[in-house]
């Protein structure tokens, strides 16, 4: 359903395929670790990430970027697999974003208390290229703001297969994500994994 101009939340949109996705984000990960970044200030984030695709979203002292290699390894990411492609592209269309070709996944796995502040997606080249957030296991409430950080933001209940899309003019909205709450999922244990695709390039 839209939720604003050019934001689409796509409730269960991936939970039929979450098995086939959870063993895609395994295979990606024994090639490309979860790591907590750094941030430019020195901190250490609380989400572990990786990436695959053509590149990957990083994040180090020298600033926030996309690499086409694996600071880890050195090496490239490793692919993105079809079945996660395949759904970002359908997901995109539902929302009215015609001809979406990521070439960037970031993978975030939040535990308790893990947690994403308010920002903007801004180290992408093409602004006019959506946004596609796929959630699988525990439920986490994604914050939606505006276009400055003052402007209140809505409150929504992500949950497992659920799909947000944003883009258009909603492209540069602050988004961010509340500390997880402690639970368990039958679907993925005791934490939460968010797909993140954009055309980086």
């Amino acid at each position: 359903m839209p939720l604003d101009e050019g934001v689409w939340l796509l409730r269960g949109y991936a939970r039929a395929q979450a098995p086939l996705l959870e063993s895609a984000i395994a295979a990606v990960l024994e090639a490309a670790p979860l790591r907590q970044m750094q941030t430019p200030g020195g901190g250490t984030m609380s989400v572990a990430m990786s990436n695959c695709g053509e590149v990957g979203w990083v994040s180090d002292r020298r600033g926030y970027r996309y690499s086409a290699l694996d600071p880890l390894s050195g090496r490239a990411w490793p692919a993105m697999p079809a079945t996660l492609r395949e759904l970002a592209c359908a997901a995109a269309m539902r929302g009215g974003f015609v001809g979406f070709d990521p070439d960037a996944c970031l993978i975030n796995r939040y535990l308790p208390a893990a947690r994403m502040s308010l920002h903007q997606d801004r180290d992408e080249r093409d602004f006019t290229q959506p946004i596609v957030s796929v959630s699988l296991g525990l439920p986490a409430i994604f914050l939606l703001g505006g276009f400055t950080r003052r402007e209140r933001a809505q409150r929504l209940c992500l949950e497992h297969g659920d799909v947000l899309v944003w883009g258009g003019p909603a492209r540069l909205r602050f988004h961010g994500v509340l500390p997880l709450v402690a639970a368990h999922s039958s679907h993925a244990g005791a934490a939460r994994t968010n797909l993140t695709f954009r055309k980086a390039r």
